[in-house]
Protein backbone atom coordinates (compact mmCIF):
# COMPACT_ATOMS: atom_id res chain seq x y z
CA UNK A 1 0.00 0.00 0.00
CA UNK A 2 1.11 3.27 -0.88
CA UNK A 3 0.56 6.06 1.65
CA UNK A 4 1.10 9.60 0.99
CA UNK A 5 3.64 9.37 4.51
CA UNK A 6 5.66 7.26 2.28
CA UNK A 7 6.37 10.13 0.23
CA UNK A 8 9.86 11.67 0.61
CA UNK A 9 9.63 15.42 2.47
CA UNK A 10 12.20 16.75 -0.53
CA UNK A 11 9.41 15.96 -3.50
CA UNK A 12 7.42 19.35 -1.90
CA UNK A 13 9.13 22.23 -3.60
CA UNK A 14 9.87 25.48 -1.57
CA UNK A 15 6.71 27.09 0.53
CA UNK A 16 4.29 24.12 -1.13
CA UNK A 17 1.41 23.57 0.93
CA UNK A 18 0.05 20.05 1.67
CA UNK A 19 -3.67 21.74 -0.03
CA UNK A 20 -1.00 22.95 -3.63
CA UNK A 21 0.05 19.07 -3.36
CA UNK A 22 -3.65 17.72 -3.53
CA UNK A 23 -4.32 20.68 -5.96
CA UNK A 24 -1.80 18.86 -8.48
CA UNK A 25 -2.79 15.95 -7.67
CA UNK A 26 -5.82 16.71 -9.12
CA UNK A 27 -4.86 18.39 -12.13
CA UNK A 28 -2.92 14.70 -13.00
CA UNK A 29 -6.45 12.71 -12.05
CA UNK A 30 -8.80 15.37 -14.17
CA UNK A 31 -5.92 14.94 -17.01
CA UNK A 32 -7.26 11.41 -17.61
CA UNK A 33 -10.98 11.67 -16.48
CA UNK A 34 -14.01 10.38 -18.50
CA UNK A 35 -17.15 10.77 -17.02
CA UNK A 36 -18.45 7.58 -15.79
CA UNK A 37 -21.74 8.82 -16.59
CA UNK A 38 -23.19 7.99 -12.91
CA UNK A 39 -26.15 8.34 -11.53
CA UNK A 40 -25.92 10.11 -7.93
CA UNK A 41 -28.50 6.98 -6.47
CA UNK A 42 -25.98 4.71 -5.30
CA UNK A 43 -26.17 1.30 -7.40
CA UNK A 44 -25.90 -1.00 -4.33
CA UNK A 45 -28.34 1.25 -2.78
CA UNK A 46 -26.92 1.07 0.72
CA UNK A 47 -25.18 4.24 2.91
CA UNK A 48 -22.39 3.36 4.74
CA UNK A 49 -21.20 5.74 8.38
CA UNK A 50 -17.86 5.50 8.95
CA UNK A 51 -15.32 7.01 10.98
CA UNK A 52 -12.97 9.81 9.69
CA UNK A 53 -10.18 8.07 11.15
CA UNK A 54 -7.60 7.75 8.03
CA UNK A 55 -6.26 4.53 8.96
CA UNK A 56 -9.74 3.34 7.16
CA UNK A 57 -9.70 2.67 3.89
CA UNK A 58 -12.92 2.40 3.84
CA UNK A 59 -14.14 1.64 0.17
CA UNK A 60 -11.27 -1.19 -0.34
CA UNK A 61 -12.15 -2.71 3.07
CA UNK A 62 -16.33 -3.23 1.95
CA UNK A 63 -14.60 -4.12 -1.67
CA UNK A 64 -17.19 -1.10 -2.95
CA UNK A 65 -16.63 0.57 -6.23
CA UNK A 66 -16.97 4.21 -7.35
CA UNK A 67 -20.98 4.66 -7.33
CA UNK A 68 -21.86 1.45 -5.27
CA UNK A 69 -22.91 3.75 -1.87
CA UNK A 70 -23.27 6.92 -0.06
CA UNK A 71 -20.25 7.79 2.15
CA UNK A 72 -20.95 9.79 5.51
CA UNK A 73 -17.72 9.99 7.71
CA UNK A 74 -17.56 11.95 10.95
CA UNK A 75 -15.34 11.83 14.16
CA UNK A 76 -15.95 8.57 15.42
CA UNK A 77 -18.45 7.40 13.27
CA UNK A 78 -21.37 8.52 15.37
CA UNK A 79 -24.90 8.91 14.32
CA UNK A 80 -25.41 12.79 15.22
CA UNK A 81 -28.75 15.05 14.16
CA UNK A 82 -26.26 15.91 10.39
CA UNK A 83 -25.73 11.95 9.87
CA UNK A 84 -29.61 11.73 9.94
CA UNK A 85 -29.89 14.59 7.62
CA UNK A 86 -27.82 13.21 5.26
CA UNK A 87 -29.34 9.31 5.51
CA UNK A 88 -32.95 10.83 5.42
CA UNK A 89 -31.70 12.64 1.99
CA UNK A 90 -30.22 9.60 1.04
CA UNK A 91 -33.44 7.17 1.03
CA UNK A 92 -35.84 9.82 0.70
CA UNK A 93 -34.32 11.48 -2.33
CA UNK A 94 -31.82 9.17 -4.02
CA UNK A 95 -32.83 5.78 -3.21
CA UNK A 96 -30.64 4.07 -0.40
CA UNK A 97 -32.58 1.30 1.63
CA UNK A 98 -29.23 -0.66 3.64
CA UNK A 99 -27.43 1.70 6.18
CA UNK A 100 -24.09 0.37 7.35
CA UNK A 101 -22.31 1.31 10.51
CA UNK A 102 -18.26 1.47 10.61
CA UNK A 103 -16.35 2.36 14.16
CA UNK A 104 -12.95 1.14 14.41
CA UNK A 105 -10.19 0.19 17.25
CA UNK A 106 -8.58 2.62 18.76
CA UNK A 107 -10.66 5.39 17.96
CA UNK A 108 -9.68 9.02 19.39
CA UNK A 109 -13.19 9.85 20.34
CA UNK A 110 -12.24 7.00 23.36
CA UNK A 111 -9.33 9.49 24.44
CA UNK A 112 -11.66 12.55 25.18
CA UNK A 113 -14.50 13.26 27.06
CA UNK A 114 -17.32 15.97 26.59
CA UNK A 115 -15.29 18.37 28.88
CA UNK A 116 -13.19 18.83 25.51
CA UNK A 117 -16.10 21.38 25.24
CA UNK A 118 -15.36 23.24 28.42
CA UNK A 119 -11.87 23.52 27.06
CA UNK A 120 -12.55 24.78 23.66
CA UNK A 121 -15.18 27.55 25.38
CA UNK A 122 -12.29 28.37 27.82
CA UNK A 123 -9.78 28.40 24.92
CA UNK A 124 -11.55 30.35 22.14
CA UNK A 125 -14.39 32.18 24.57
CA UNK A 126 -17.33 30.31 23.09
CA UNK A 127 -19.32 27.37 23.94
CA UNK A 128 -19.82 25.11 20.44
CA UNK A 129 -23.49 23.59 20.32
CA UNK A 130 -22.08 20.53 19.17
CA UNK A 131 -21.64 17.14 21.54
CA UNK A 132 -18.17 15.83 20.97
CA UNK A 133 -19.59 12.12 21.08
CA UNK A 134 -16.96 10.47 23.59
CA UNK A 135 -17.53 7.30 24.01
CA UNK A 136 -15.52 4.51 26.47
CA UNK A 137 -16.76 1.44 24.82
CA UNK A 138 -16.89 0.58 20.96
CA UNK A 139 -19.36 -1.48 20.72
CA UNK A 140 -21.59 -0.31 22.94
CA UNK A 141 -21.64 3.23 20.85
CA UNK A 142 -22.12 0.76 17.53
CA UNK A 143 -25.74 0.03 19.38
CA UNK A 144 -26.59 3.33 20.45
CA UNK A 145 -25.97 4.72 16.74
CA UNK A 146 -28.17 1.73 15.28
CA UNK A 147 -30.82 2.66 17.90
CA UNK A 148 -30.44 6.05 16.81
CA UNK A 149 -31.05 5.06 13.13
CA UNK A 150 -34.19 3.03 13.58
CA UNK A 151 -36.22 5.29 15.68
CA UNK A 152 -35.57 7.79 13.67
CA UNK A 153 -39.40 9.02 12.41
CA UNK A 154 -37.13 10.57 9.18
CA UNK A 155 -35.69 7.00 8.19
CA UNK A 156 -38.27 5.15 5.61
CA UNK A 157 -35.92 2.30 5.64
CA UNK A 158 -34.77 0.91 9.15
CA UNK A 159 -35.41 -3.19 8.56
CA UNK A 160 -31.05 -3.16 7.31
CA UNK A 161 -29.38 -1.12 9.77
CA UNK A 162 -26.31 -3.07 10.74
CA UNK A 163 -23.04 -1.82 12.68
CA UNK A 164 -19.68 -3.31 12.85
CA UNK A 165 -16.49 -2.43 14.67
CA UNK A 166 -13.13 -2.38 12.10
CA UNK A 167 -9.95 -3.84 13.53
CA UNK A 168 -6.95 -1.37 12.22
CA UNK A 169 -4.19 -4.16 12.91
CA UNK A 170 -5.80 -6.76 11.10
CA UNK A 171 -8.65 -5.05 8.56
CA UNK A 172 -11.48 -7.22 9.54
CA UNK A 173 -14.95 -6.53 10.63
CA UNK A 174 -16.96 -7.44 13.65
CA UNK A 175 -20.37 -7.21 13.45
CA UNK A 176 -22.19 -5.77 16.42
CA UNK A 177 -25.81 -7.26 17.67
CA UNK A 178 -28.17 -4.46 18.31
CA UNK A 179 -29.25 -4.01 22.16
CA UNK A 180 -31.97 -6.17 22.87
Amino acid sequence: MSTSAHLSAGSERSGETVTDRLVEANRHYASAFSDPGMDARPVLKVAVVACMDARLDLHAALGLNLGDCHTIRNAGGVVTDDVIRSLTISQRALGTRSIVLVHHTGCGLEQITEGFRDELEEEVGQRPTWAVEAFRNVEQDVRQSMQRVRTSPFMQHTDDVRGFVFDVTTGLLTEVEPAP
